[in-house]
């Protein structure tokens, strides 16, 4: 298994609540096609630079975004709080960088810093 790859586990409480498409071409396997979005979020690399194992990088791009005008992801993050009894926690991991002229404030200015509590 690979670095940003679904376990067994969490592929077993995702898989129940994909759409499910009986007509035309059979879709590509879902579960690669998830680790290669999943790979995509993780690394913050293009997609154009998606591995080739994770199947073509179209299909991967096309299922996220008809995915999430669907509102399957939040099925899906709904599944994984309910799998795991409501005890998850996220956070986000972005970085911010200032540009070179906002990097020294003027003198007198309040600058507030909020931490959210953390979950009982």
């Amino acid at each position: 298994m690979g670095r940003y790859e679904l376990t067994d586990a969490e592929w077993k409480a995702i898989e129940p609540h994909l759409p499910n498409k009986p007509r035309g071409v059979p879709r590509v396997d879902d579960r690669r096609v998830l680790n290669g979005i999943f790979w995509f979020l993780r690394s913050a690399a293009p997609w154009a630079d998606l591995p080739e194992r994770f199947g073509p990088r179209t299909t991967a791009y096309n299922r996220f975004n008809r995915w999430r005008k669907a509102g399957v992801w939040d099925r899906l993050m709904d599944a994984i709080v309910a799998a795991h009894d409501g005890d998850v926690q996220m956070s986000e991991t972005s970085v911010v960088r200032v540009h070179q002229q906002g990097a020294t404030a003027k003198r007198g200015i309040k600058i507030e810093v909020w931490v959210a509590p953390e979950a009982v």
